[in-house]
Order: C-alpha cells, then sequence, then structure tokens
C-alpha cells in the first residue's frame, strides 16, 4: 500500500506490497522490496536499497548507495524470516550497511531514535543501537554488538561481536573494543582503555557538576581502587540512592558478560 503524497522517481523500484506512509519521498535508482514498511516523511535520496522484513520509522534520511535489511553475512543465516526495525529520525549517509537479525541472535537487528551513522559506517546483524548514537566514517560494529544511548564511536573504530557500550561513552578514531565498555568512559587504543569520563560530553548534556561527580567517584572505584566489580558493586549501589544516572552502572553490569576493558 503506498499513499498518494509519496513521490517515487520513474527510476526507482517499489515492489508489490511495500507499505509506504505519507510524504515519503523516494528519488532515483532505488529498490524498496516487497516486505518493507516506510514511516511518514522519510526520504531515501537516490540509489538506496531497503529489503527483507524492514521496518523504517518517521522523518529518516537516507543518503545513496546506503543498503538497509540485506542478507547478513553470518554463514549460520538460512534466509529464515529475520527483520530489521529503525525508529525515527536517523541520518544514515551514504554507503551504510545494515543487515538484518538472524535467529540465533534474536531475530532482530533494531535501529533507535535520531542517530547518525556516517559514510560506510556498518552495522551488522542482530547489534541493539538505541538513541542518539553518532557512528563515525567507516565506524564497524560486529553481530549482536548493544550500544546504549549517547555512544560516539570515532572513524575507522571496530567493535567486537557481543561487546556491550554502555550510555554515554565517547571511543575516539581508531579504536578496537574487544572488551564491553562502563557507562561515561572515554576510551580509545588497540586494544581500547579507558582515559577518564566523558565529562565534555555531559556537560553538553547538561549534567550537573554533583552528577558528574558522583560518575568520577564511580570511575575512580572501577578503574583505580583495585576492588573487583563483585566488591564494587555495593558501593555503586550506594551512589545509585542519591544519584539516579549511576543507575546506569547498575544495568550495564547486571548485562555485561565478556568482562570490561582495561
Amino acid at each position: 500500500m503506498i499513499h498518494p503524497s509519496v513521490k517515487i522517481h520513474p527510476s526507482s523500484i517499489v515492489e508489490d506490497g511495500a507499505k509506504i506512509a505519507e510524504n515519503v519521498i523516494i528519488g532515483p535508482f532505488c529498490i524498496v522490496g516487497p516486505n518493507v514498511e516506510i514511516g511518514k516523511g522519510t526520504v531515501l535520496h537516490s540509489h538506496v536499497v531497503i529489503n527483507g522484513m524492514t521496518t523504517i520509522g518517521e522523518d529518516n534520511q537516507i543518503f545513496q548507495f546506503a543498503s538497509i535489511g540485506e542478507v547478513n553475512q553470518d554463514l549460520k543465516y538460512q534466509n529464515e524470516p529475520t527483520k530489521t526495525i529503525i525508529g525515527n529520525r536517523n541520518r544514515i549517509r551514504e554507503s551504510v550497511t545494515i543487515h538484518r537479525g538472524t535467529v540465533q541472535g534474536g531475530g532482530v537487528t533494531r535501529i533507535g531514535d535520531d542517530n547518525l551513522f556516517m559514510i560506510n559506517a556498518h552495522i551488522a546483524h542482530d547489534c541493539q543501537v538505541r538513541n542518539r548514537c553518532i557512528l563515525a566514517n567507516n565506524a564497524t560494529l560486529a553481530g549482536h554488538v548493544e550500544l546504549d544511548d549517547f555512544v560516539i564511536v570515532g572513524g575507522m573504530s571496530a567493535i567486537h561481536q557481543f561487546v556491550i557500550v554502555g550510555s554515554h561513552v565517547m571511543l575516539g578514531g581508531g579504536s578496537m573494543v574487544s572488551q564491553d565498555v562502563p557507562p561515561y568512559v572515554v576510551a580509545q587504543g588497540n586494544h581500547a582503555q579507558p582515559f577518564g569520563v566523558n565529562l565534555e560530553g555531559l556537560k553538553r548534556r547538561g549534567f550537573e557538576k554533583a552528577t558528574m561527580h558522583a560518575i568520577r567517584n564511580v570511575y575512580k572505584l572501577i578503574y583505580r581502587s583495585g576492588k573487583t566489580i563483585e566488591q564494587a558493586l555495593p558501593e555503586i549501589e550506594h551512589y545509585a540512592k542519591t544519584e539516579t544516572a549511576i543507575s546506569l552502572f547498575l544495568d550495564f553490569f547486571k548485562r555485561s558478560t565478556r568482562g570490561i576493558i582495561r
């Protein structure tokens, strides 16, 4: 079903069965598969391929040569009906690739809202990217990676499969990330190492000084106290009683399975 307000360039192919909402613009030489749903106001600039069981929300900007919902690169994949789900107001720049999920990984590659994926970024099968993240040019997420809110991944960086990156993390350019990264941390290197708290990012997002001070104390507890995570958790829980921002650490450690960067 295609809404009458949709503008489709005559060189593009929209296959029967696709659901296209009002005010969508599909530029030249695009291909939209039969199981695709596109929300209102989204723009496909040109040469965009959207395939598979893919749902794209409202007001997204998708630039030329992006490929979304295509068959993933997991050799176990046998054309099962897995999905790609993308939220609203994302900017997906040139040559970005976002692959569909696998049965083994939960069946869905999911993108939230207000993200920016720069040129040639790759998001592999079963990744879960939340909201307001930035992947700079050539950043690569392997399968099953989780990015929480407000994560910035520098250009030419790569994140190992199953890694979790906590909210408000800044990964410097060229980072190779093979273990989980706790919230609020600045990290860089091969392999990535922590370099303190992302204070500049927190200031820009309106965090109060007392909250940033508590975050820095938790960082010191994790990285400079000599305690294991299990030993540090009771103190982190104590901080979380007065600073709600600290609860992100508790949520992160409940999910973390690969160990954290050191």
